[in-house]
């Protein structure tokens, strides 16, 4: 509801958008640099950082409401949400390593990410309700509850020790840099993950559509008042396509990307279609990808074997961000068709990206027991 708080404390379509623009701007900035932070130091202890720095975010927008308040309140927040990115994947993946159940990772993952989607369903209706018995302030109150909640059920997740890169100078461990160069080197010099990466953007990046389909059910015939209604049904259908991520890891690549394509053809037949009906097709399609998401990542973690891996899964997140705005651009000129051929594309690209390493340029995880 945020939005709403900035027009109604007065702010204007340009100071909202510059606002929108400082968030993303910051969050891309720290994506990288954060995911270093993660891996140099405790990667518990960034998602710990990350829920108290969004509740302290929204503290500012409490105590401060205002254009200044709330880009510091965005700043923080998007600060905060950069050293989760990343850190996440590489605790979860990493954990399951030490227990000798990497094998799930799929599964696990997927069902996390089936969790996320569901939880935006009744949100919705818990803002809602506070909004109707306090306004804005109690909902942002109660927004600073849930992170640091969240926060504190973060410090209560295992973390695997773990082998620090070494300093190739002295021997000692790894600083912030050297962990830094290390990430970095591994996302751009090794052919695999550097595979695996841009298959993880292009597919994540894609998710940008999701702004679009309140817009899809209204050009297509859907009253403005049941859009949210008839719209509910795409989100369910991707988290039922990420809890099947773990089914879906199994699939060789070339299976998987004839899935995806057979989703795209989908996805542009209900821009032929255009009735409200096509939704369904949506829905079907929003559920395949979701599931492909979960299996490129997957596939990604498998590849990363140096120490850095926050900051690996950081550069994939970071390009994620890249194709998320060129899907906005391809879809301000074309609309469904051209965004759907892009999709298209990913999935005849799929196979090759995803294909299994040589043996020879696989080496063990230095954070693997062994």
């Amino acid at each position: 509801m945020y939005a709403l708080l900035f027009a109604d404390t007065g702010l204007s379509g340009t100071q909202i958008s510059v606002l929108f623009m400082i968030w993303s701007v910051t969050g891309f900035v720290a994506e990288v640099p954060t995911g270093a932070l993660a891996d140099r130091f405790s990667r518990r202890a960034a998602l710990v950082a990350a829920g108290v720095l969004q509740a302290a975010g929204y503290l500012l927008w409490v105590l401060a409401p205002g254009f200044p308040g709330f880009a510091a309140g965005f700043v923080i927040w998007s600060v905060g949400g950069a050293l989760a990115s990343g850190a996440f994947e590489a605790l979860l993946y990493d954990g399951m390593v030490a227990a000798r159940a990497e094998s799930a990772y799929p599964a696990v993952y997927g069902r996390s990410e089936a969790l996320e989607l569901l939880a935006q369903l009744p949100a919705a209706g818990i803002a809602t309700v506070l909004f109707s018995l306090g306004h804005y302030q109690l909902v942002a109150w109660a927004s600073v509850a849930s992170c640091l909640i969240s926060a504190m059920i973060a410090t209560r997740l295992p973390e695997p020790p773990r082998q620090h890169g070494k300093d190739d100078e002295d021997g000692e461990p790894a600083g912030y840099l050297a962990t830094l160069r290390a990430g970095v080197a591994e996302a751009a010099g090794s052919s695999a993950v550097r595979a695996a990466l841009i298959a993880v953007a292009v597919l994540s990046g894609v998710d940008a559509l999701e702004e679009y389909f309140p817009l899809l059910a209204a050009d297509w015939g859907v009253p403005e008042g049941v859009v949210p209604v008839a719209t509910l049904g795409i989100p369910l259908a991707g988290a039922a396509g990420a809890a099947l991520g773990g089914v879906a890891g199994r699939l060789r690549p070339a299976a998987l990307g004839a899935v995806l394509g057979a989703a795209a053809v989908l996805f542009a037949g209900t821009g032929l279609l255009r009735l409200p009906a096509g939704l369904l097709g949506v829905a079907v399609f929003y559920g395949l990808y979701r599931m492909a998401v979960v299996v490129t990542d997957s596939r990604l973690q498998q590849r990363i074997t140096g120490p850095a891996r926050a900051t690996v899964t950081s550069a994939a997140a970071l390009a994620t961000e890249v194709m998320a705005l060129l899907v906005f651009g391809v879809w301000a000129v074309g609309g469904i068709m051209p965004v759907a051929a892009l999709i298209l594309l990913t999935a005849v690209g799929l196979p090759r990206l995803l294909r299994a390493p040589d043996r020879g340029t696989a080496p063990r995880s230095p954070d693997r027991p062994r």
